[in-house]
């Protein structure tokens, strides 16, 4: 094989290393954000359903869950606030 073409097949093998390292990196960094789950039940004028979300925290993850309940059996801001301020059915958290 001539030189140019190893020197260009090592580089090639060198980026693609580069990239795939990178990645994993990126999604290690990314799983390690995401230390608490949540599932939220939530009860809303009769309606009645349950969101799981993912956060740094248990707080976070409570409250984006809650949020995406209420989304999920309000209609409109008004009621989607009204649904928020209500206590959930349940909460179970996973740290």
């Amino acid at each position: 094989m001539p030189a140019a073409s190893v020197s260009r097949m090592a580089r090639t093998l060198v980026g693609i290393l580069v990239v795939v390292g990178f990645i994993v990196v990126v999604v290690i960094a990314a799983m390690g954000q995401f230390r608490a789950r949540c599932e939220v039940c939530m009860a809303h004028r009769g309606r009645q359903i349950c969101a799981e979300a993912s956060a740094a925290d248990r707080v976070a993850a409570e409250r984006e869950a809650r949020s995406s309940a209420c989304a999920q059996i309000s209609g409109g801001v008004t009621d989607g606030i009204q649904c928020n301020n209500t206590a959930p059915v349940s909460v179970e958290c996973d740290l």
